[in-house]
């Protein structure tokens, strides 16, 4: 199974499940006697396997023999709800392959479509693309698949919107718009910051943030190079506003008007300025504002449960299942404190 290049594993299988143990949730299950003798010990839980929707644009599996790969293609994350850090799954055992669209997963309530009595939509979702591929070096060496669907990936999102549906709700390549423009953060400096590697999209109207809650209409995302230029190509036509991230400044960016994208058009936003919100010089701060908690401490996994072969990556290191009941076992007797100016997140929260 591959999500991504350091997220690749040997996965265990259906009976396995059937006679491991159900752990504290149904989907986490300890593997006591599984097929794969390597994996005694594992805990198999489909949640290890999510992913955030900007990342996601592959996922699969490689059956040994014959050596075939099976590969989920998402080419566009526009009929995605929740936006580019909404997280869900991806694969788990079966082999089973998903493709989600729309689900409460890692958000609650919040992202359930509700409709109002007599309420329209309409939304197109789709198409994905499965491929499946075959070479016969894969026997030996797997990735040889997964590198191979890696560029058939890219070759699918450069192809998107696709030209084949004959829906006249899917709107083609000519028929959409594109939005440009550069953002800079000004937070209390005599300076303006580009707003580099800043995640910025286009998705119905609404407040600050009301991207994450979104989810009946379309979202396009970019990412901002490192003077704060984006260009959001591909969009379909209507009425949206612009929201933007910044990875290391606080709170959100919204665009004051709304931007009406027409077919055909290229709307030049010119110069944006994010102010975030700041009622004075910062005192002290814990971590670093970029949606990750990748920064602070992260406990080993209990010790009566292997961890995954890549427990290390950065990525996942904190899926690892039981990491919460650590907690307890670093601090028997008291409660963790940390002291602003000699504590540091990275070990001490």
């Amino acid at each position: 199974m591959a999500i991504s290049d350091e997220r690749q594993r040997i996965m265990p299988m259906p009976v396995d499940r059937e006679t491991g143990k159900v752990l504290d949730y149904k989907e986490a299950v300890l593997l006591t006697n599984p097929t794969n003798p390597d994996l005694t010990g594992e805990v198999d839980d489909k949640y290890f396997y999510a992913n955030d929707n900007k990342d996601d644009r592959v996922h699969g599996w490689v059956g040994a023999d014959p050596p075939v790969g099976f590969w989920m293609i998402i080419p566009s994350d526009e009929f995605r709800t929740g936006g580019p850090y909404k997280q869900d799954l991806t694969t788990h055992v079966g082999p089973t392959v998903l493709s989600v669209f729309v689900s409460r997963h890692y958000a609650g309530d919040d992202l359930v479509i509700k409709f109002q009595q007599g309420e329209p939509w309409k939304k197109v979702i789709g198409p994905v693309f499965l491929y499946l591929n075959s070479n016969a070096s894969a026997l030996d060496d797997p990735t040889v698949l997964w590198d191979d669907a890696k560029k058939r990936m890219n070759q699918e999102v450069a192809s998107w919107p696709y030209d084949f549906p004959v829906s006249e709700d899917y709107i083609k390549s000519n028929q959409r718009g594109t939005v440009t423009g550069q953002l800079f953060v000004n937070d209390s400096t005599t300076t303006l910051v580009p707003a580099s590697n800043s995640y910025i999209g286009l998705a119905p109207p609404g407040d600050v943030g009301s991207w994450q809650r979104e989810n009946k209409g379309y979202q396009f995302w970019t990412k901002a190079d490192a003077c704060g230029n984006f260009a959001i190509e591909k969009v379909i036509p209507g009425t949206y506003n612009l929201y933007a991230t910044v990875p290391g400044t606080i709170g959100d960016y919204i665009y004051t008007s709304d931007v009406e994208v027409t077919p055909g058009c290229t709307i030049g936003l010119g110069s944006m300025v994010y102010n975030p919100p700041r009622n004075g010089a910062t005192l002290w701060e814990i971590g670093v504002p970029d949606r990750t908690a990748a920064e602070f401490f992260i406990p080993t996994p209990p010790t009566q449960f292997n961890a995954h072969v890549y427990q290390n990556n950065s990525e996942t290191i904190f899926r690892q299942y039981g990491l919460w009941e650590q907690y307890s076992v670093l601090y028997p007797e008291n409660d963790l404190i940390y002291n602003v100016g000699t504590s540091n997140y990275s070990k001490d929260w």
